[in-house]
């Protein structure tokens, strides 16, 4: 390959690294957006025990850390986690949507056996989050600068 070739490569790369945080990132906030919005209206369902209200703020705050993360960084680590917080995300209002899972210690029951805007924006943005750190991951190894790679084990 050229040196003109090996630029134009190197570049664009950077180009789809760049774009993959950027989509991970915008996802994850939008998801922490929502349940933000949604959090004080859930708080009702235990208002004195944790709550969903609490748990929206808690993986909102989780979500926005990501972002944070995965903005500034880049690293594997970082999309591990967007990779973790987008899909466990995800998972629960799948499963709280079609699975009435009663409450279990302090940890309310969230059954909720309908979709609305705001609900299916968070998954949407969830499976987003997931899928796009996902993929940074299958192809950090050829699009991460080697100074954002961990080692690898031997």
């Amino acid at each position: 390959m050229t040196s003109r070739n090996a630029d134009r490569h190197a570049n664009a790369d950077g180009v789809t690294a760049w774009v993959l945080r950027l989509v991970v990132a915008a996802a994850l906030v939008v998801d922490a957006v929502v349940h933000l919005r949604l959090a004080s209206g859930y708080q009702q369902s235990a208002p004195s025990g944790i709550g969903a209200g609490n748990i929206f703020r808690i993986e909102a705050a989780a979500a926005i850390i990501m972002a944070a993360w995965v903005i500034l960084r880049g690293s594997r680590r970082a999309f591990m986690g967007a990779f973790a917080v987008g899909l466990s995300a995800f998972v629960a209002v799948v499963l709280y949507r079609y699975v009435d899972i009663p409450a279990v210690g302090p940890l309310p029951a969230m059954y909720e056996p309908v979709w609305f805007f705001e609900k299916s924006l968070s998954a949407l943005a969830e499976a987003c989050a997931a899928a796009g750190a996902l993929v940074a991951l299958i192809v950090s190894a050829r699009l991460l600068p080697p100074a954002r790679r961990e080692p690898t084990l031997k």
